[in-house]
Order: structure tokens, then C-alpha cells, then sequence
């Protein structure tokens, strides 16, 4: 992921003008790191099947980076979970105001289907990519999962219900990076099957998020923790012992999903996987 950090630092936008700091606020949250997990999965299904496409993926990896992180600095917002911390350093209506955050928000949002309709790729191949990341981190993926989050804080929801709201949440965008992985490399036979694993891996990386909030301080977890108990977290729901058991046995059957994927593909996506699978347990 070294070579994509690379890419990303080297494609930051730019936002030439007289304003006193609208490019450093694009660039903040960007620059401040994070996990890479959703580019990392793409280039692990590009990697696995035609490495000579792993430059081209570059910059799609980069569109749903850019689109993943739009989301964190909205989610931040006062309006929404009011958070002071984000990858380690101050949030964006923290270090500027509110106004700055929401437009630099925007501006990625809309910046992720610039870069991604730039892609050197075909133009067949980029419209389904861009229908996947427009449908998964839209009004019915990431959005509807976010709206449902925010109005029923403060009531309880079930667990069916619960799981709805975190696989439109979190699952989509992941399960499409994954998918967005096979069109690149022309592999439409797959594609669903590897979105299905990433709407379960989505939603243990959901059920762990809410695990850490409770388990980790803000310092360590570089994010702002203990912000969870009016939403509707599997740990507010079900309490962090069966939260922590609701993990463990979605992990082991992301086990054997992934043991039955072909072994080109296991090697890629091993690495990411298994730093990932048990960080509940932190």
C-alpha cells in the first residue's frame, strides 16, 4: 500500500484561489493517513488477476478513498456524531468551522467521480464503476444507512433492523470496493460472490467499530470514543459480551468464505484480512 499512499499524496486536489484555506482543509483529512481498507481489498482482487492493471486501479482505489473520507468528515459533523477527532488529528468543523467541513465534503464527494471518470480504463468499464460507487455510497448504500442512523438515536431498533442500518452503512461501500476490484479486471463472474463477503466483512468491521469505541480511548484509537450511547451500536444493543461473540462468529465464517476463494486471491487479500478479522480482540 506504500505505492498507493504514494499515488494518493501525488493526486491531492487543488483548489487554486484566494481563499485563506480551503486547499489545506482539502487536503487535511486525506493527508492525515487512515486505514486504506477499502483501496487495499480493490487492489487485492486487481493484484490477484491481471497485475498489469494494478497502476489503472490507482485511481479508482483513490475515488473511493476520496468518497470514504467525505463521509467521515460529514459523519464528524455537530449535526451528526459531533466528533473532535478524526485519524489522529482535529476534526474539520474543529480546526475551521462548520461551513468549511460541509463544502470540503462536498467537494470530495464530487471530486471521487472526477478521478474515477478519468481512469485509464475503457469507458465501458468506467460507467459500471461508477454506477457501483454511486449505488453503494449513495441515497441507497452508504446515505440511506446514515440517515437511518442518525434519526433513531434514542430508539432502540432491533437486531434485524440493526444490521440493515450498518450493512447500508459500511457493508456497501466495502462489498463494492471488492466488486469494483473484479470489473477492473474483467472478471464478472466473481464479482458477486466477492460482494457478498464484503457486506459480511462490512458488518463485522461495523460490529468491531462499536466494540472499540467502548474498549479503546480516543488517544489510542485516534478517533473520538465513548460518542456511541444514544446510536444504535451492536454493543448499546446486545452489550459487549455478545457483541464480542456476535463478532467472533461472523469472523469465522468470513474464514470460510475466503477459504474458499481460489488461491491467488486468498494470498492477496490474506494479508489485509487477517490484520483485520480479529482487531475486536485489540
Amino acid at each position: 500500500m506504500e505505492q498507493f499512499e504514494a499515488y494518493l499524496l501525488a493526486h491531492l486536489p487543488i483548489a487554486p484561489s484566494f481563499h485563506p484555506h480551503y486547499e489545506a482543509a482539502l487536503h487535511q483529512m486525506l493527508k492525515s493517513g487512515g486505514k486504506r481498507f477499502r483501496p487495499a481489498l480493490l487492489l487485492g482482487v486487481v493484484q490477484a488477476y491481471n497485475p498489469l492493471l494494478l497502476q489503472n486501479g490507482y485511481s479508482v482505489a483513490l475515488a473511493i478513498e476520496l468518497l470514504h473520507t467525505y463521509s467521515l468528515i460529514h459523519d464528524d459533523l455537530p449535526a451528526m456524531d459531533n466528533a473532535d477527532l478524526r485519524r489522529g488529528v482535529q476534526t474539520l468543523h474543529k480546526t475551521y468551522d462548520d461551513v468549511t467541513a460541509i463544502l470540503v465534503g462536498d467537494a470530495l464527494n464530487t471530486y471521487a467521480f472526477e478521478v474515477l471518470s478519468h481512469a485509464p480504463l475503457s469507458d465501458k468499464v468506467i460507467v459500471k464503476l461508477i454506477r457501483e460507487l454511486s449505488y453503494n455510497g449513495g441515497l441507497n448504500g452508504m446515505v440511506l444507512g446514515q440517515a437511518i442512523d442518525c434519526h433513531f438515536e434514542n430508539t432502540p431498533l432491533a437486531l434485524e433492523q440493526v444490521k440493515m442500518l450498518h450493512i447500508h452503512k459500511t457493508g456497501k461501500l466495502i462489498a463494492a470496493s471488492l466488486k469494483m476490484g473484479a470489473i477492473i479486471v474483467g472478471r464478472d463472474d466473481i464479482a458477486q460472490g466477492l460482494y457478498d463477503f464484503g457486506i459480511n466483512l462490512g458488518l463485522l468491521f461495523q460490529i468491531q467499530d462499536d466494540i472499540l469505541d467502548v474498549t479503546q480511548d480516543s488517544a489510542y484509537a485516534g478517533k473520538t470514543t465513548n460518542n456511541d450511547e444514544a446510536k444504535n451500536s451492536f454493543v448499546t444493543l446486545l452489550g459487549l459480551e455478545n457483541a464480542m461473540f456476535e463478532a467472533d462468529t461472523l469472523a469465522q465464517k468470513l474464514i470460510l468464505q475466503i477459504q474458499s476463494f481460489d488461491e491467488n486471491l486468498q494470498r492477496e487479500l490474506s494479508p489485509t484480512f487477517e490484520y483485520y478479522i480479529n482487531r475486536h480482540k485489540e
